[in-house]
């Protein structure tokens, strides 16, 4: 087994895969919006429970979706403007 290829030996890479990133951030942050809810319903027991940070990670894990989405939506529209301009 060989590690290494001369270049005349390499096959050109491969186009890059594209991929939606907006449906994974978002799913991720609907899984944060449920842990929330389930961590105000029972938010009394996992205090009692010594729990009640979950409270604030679901907080902080949505508020970081939130942004998530907002960032992969400004580099669409900035990767979309960039082709529109080179088309054009």
């Amino acid at each position: 087994m060989r590690l290494w290829l001369n270049e005349s030996e390499r096959r050109p890479d491969p186009a890059p895969a594209r991929a939606d990133a907006r449906k994974a951030v978002l799913v991720g942050t609907l899984a944060w919006l449920v842990a929330l809810v389930v961590s105000l319903v029972f938010r009394t027991p996992l205090e009692a429970a010594g729990l009640g940070w979950l409270l604030w990670a679901a907080v902080t894990g949505l508020v970081l979706g939130v942004i998530g989405l907002v960032s992969v939506q400004v580099i669409r529209r900035r990767a979309a403007r960039q082709e529109a301009g080179s088309a054009g």
